[in-house]
């Protein structure tokens, strides 16, 4: 055993992989046979540095940034901006997050640019329309817009460049530029939602004809896809800064002068209205008491690599969770995706997420949520030694951390309730509480959002998953910025998650969830992927298929992933279907059997992991290595 605290438990576990491996026939999959495994996308190698992103068009945008002189965060902010403007599963009204190494000070630093509950959004107010949860769409559905300000801040506080030439590109864009196949067709496959919000139908259905409704009303893959009133939007932005410098700011003040107009300016003012005209919440007060929060992110080291996470607003805790269980096993022992592998896989993150769907909310709303106690590797400790290794558990319930941190438990009544399925989805039975939803349930767990990485020679790191500001989306409007849904992921059951309640001025707990690792305090990894709740369930497994079975950046991003849905979706009708298993379907039909076996209710997919987008810092010859899976648009470009 690699860990330090093994066991007899722990010994017992590694013989138990070895014996399930050895009556499948399997034996253990070696390092040598994975590392030698093809690809279908080469790995992107760089000296000075590397953007990947969700769309080639925004990859090129980072390129363009880096070779002005931009780093890392300018190339990322440029990305950022072009992927909201081709509303790559994200738009201006939507929320940013990112973690940033400063390699000046060798820290890693988060950025919390999550829009917040408005005014008017309380319990009461939903529960009076009769929701079960906050809608999916529309106006109802907005929290206040957070990219613009975490872009503005991100670029002010560790860029070089000015907001002028990070814009360039979406300004460009914003203008006209070719549209690709996949979001031209997602406006059609949406007409019907858009064409009941007037500025939405204006601009994602510029053929729309009363009379016909039959006819195509979306763009057509290639066609000029123009959006004057973001343009105008972008370039009021741009205006601000320019006047601001011409009156002898520097350009960190400028930069702000550009956010205060969007949040407190005319602006605000026109997104105000144009929300409120189409039933919203949002109040000009909202934007303006609304600010982004540079954190210090939680970690965890696991076999000596120290990987970060943000804080517990997003899941992205989840995966550290579920690394200090796994850290209790000589998973490489197990063989890459065993029967053994993936049982022990499926049933720490089924620990671990049971938690984030009870402790996890915004930090900055009391009551405190538990988090020194959830990474703990005492907890971890204790809920590794709970695992049934011989099947699957299909009651798995949050633990309670506090136990491993001062403080008592105030909601320990709550706990003792706790059921993997929601009450109100068993009171209805599963098929009448998914036809309230409109998205199906797995729809929400794999609803798609972006990621950025970008690397460069002088050290900076940046790993984003932007979100929010989907198709179909509500444009606030006449200023382009299509509004965010993320107030579907709060609750109004405290026996669901008593810290992530709505209220007015409360960030709801997201999925979005970039991720970095340093190995010797120096960057290792930065990776993130789009989804929905399956994100740092693709993450976890990247992450260990690099450092269990030394795949490199490419081989983890393309590799097999299982995927559970044993967690509460944080969308639509937030429903668990306990013991659902996904598995590629080239998995081995024995080790399929013996799944089923153990108690999975087992399905095949041809592919069972969001786009991957990452950077691997090989130090020893001083290059970069850029990834992205081999389906989806996700595209790198390095240098």
């Amino acid at each position: 055993m690699r860990s330090p605290n093994t066991s007899s438990t722990a010994c017992w576990i590694r013989r138990l992989g070895f014996m399930v491996l050895g009556i499948l026939g399997l034996g253990s999959v070696t390092s040598t046979t994975l590392s030698a495994q093809p690809t279908v996308k080469p790995v992107l190698h760089g000296r000075h540095w590397v953007a990947v992103t969700g769309k080639p068009l925004a990859a090129t945008a980072g390129a363009m940034t880096f070779a002005q002189g931009g780093n890392a965060v300018d190339a990322a902010a440029a990305m950022l901006a072009a992927t909201c403007t081709m509303w790559d599963t994200l738009g201006w009204g939507g929320e940013t997050q990112a973690l940033i190494y400063n390699p000046h000070s060798g820290e890693v630093k988060g950025i919390n640019a999550l829009g917040v509950a408005p005014t008017g959004a309380t319990l009461d107010f939903f529960k009076k329309r009769g929701d079960i949860y906050p809608p999916e769409f529309g106006p109802l559905a907005a929290v206040t817009p957070g990219t613009p300000g975490g872009l503005m801040v991100m670029l002010a506080e560790y860029g070089t460049l000015s907001l002028e030439q990070v814009l360039k590109p979406s300004l460009e864009m914003a203008a006209g530029y070719p549209i690709e196949a996949s979001q031209a067709d997602n406006m059609e496959r949406r007409k019907d939602m858009l064409r009941q919000w007037p500025y939405s139908s204006k601009v994602f259905l510029p053929h729309l004809a009363a009379d016909d409704s039959q006819q195509r009303a979306a763009p057509h893959a290639g066609e000029i896809f123009r959006q004057s009133d973001l343009h105008a939007t972008l370039q009021k932005l741009i205006d601000a800064e320019r006047q601001a410098l011409a009156a002898g700011k520097n350009r960190k003040q400028a930069i702000y002068a550009a956010y205060d107009r969007f949040y407190r300016g005319d602006i605000a003012v026109e997104l105000v209205r144009g929300t409120q005209e189409q039933g919203g919440l949002i109040t000009l007060e909202d934007l303006d008491r609304w600010q982004v929060e540079i954190e210090q992110p939680v970690s965890t080291s696991y076999r000596g690599i120290d990987v970060y996470k943000l804080t517990h607003w997003v899941q992205g805790p989840a995966m550290l969770q579920a690394l200090n269980i796994l850290e209790n096993i000589d998973l490489a022992s197990l063989g890459y995706n065993s029967a053994a592998y993936m049982h022990a896989l499926y049933q720490a993150m089924s620990m671990a997420f049971a938690d984030r769907d009870f402790y996890y909310g915004d930090p900055y709303f009391p009551p405190q949520e538990p988090i020194a106690g959830l990474l703990s590797k005492e907890y971890a400790r204790q809920r590794f030694e709970a695992i049934d290794w011989q099947k699957n558990d299909p009651d798995i319930k949050p633990g309670n951390p506090y136990l491993f941190q001062e403080g008592d438990h105030p909601f320990l009544p709550l706990l003792e309730q706790w059921t993997p399925i929601p009450p109100a989805a068993k009171a209805a039975g599963e098929e009448g509480f998914q036809q309230a939803s409109m998205m199906s349930h797995d729809e929400g767990f794999v609803a798609g959002t972006t990621s950025i990485q970008a690397a460069d020679a002088e050290g900076w790191v940046v790993s984003v998953t932007p979100s929010g500001g989907w198709i179909p989306a509500v444009i606030a409007g006449r200023t382009g910025v299509g509004l965010s849904q993320r107030m579907q992921s709060f609750v109004l059951d405290q026996r669901l998650n008593p810290y992530n309640l709505v209220e007015p001025g409360k960030r709801p707990r997201a999925t979005l969830t970039p991720g970095m690792a340093l190995k010797d305090g120096k960057p290792y990894l930065s990776f993130a992927v789009q989804g929905g709740d399956t994100q740092d369930q693709n993450l976890l497994q990247f992450f260990l298929n690099m450092v269990e079975f030394e795949m490199n950046v490419q081989q983890a991003a393309e590799a097999a992933n299982i995927t559970s849905y044993q967690m509460q979706s944080s969308f639509g009708a937030h429903n668990s279907q306990p013991g659902r298993l996904v598995v590629r379907q080239d998995v081995p039909p024995w080790v399929q059997a013996k799944l089923r076996q153990m108690g999975y209710d087992l399905e095949t997919r041809r592919r069972t992991s969001g786009p991957i987008t990452a950077i691997y810092f090989d130090h020893q010859h001083g290059s970069l290595w850029g990834a992205a899976s081999d389906f989806g648009e996700d595209y790198g470009i390095a240098w």
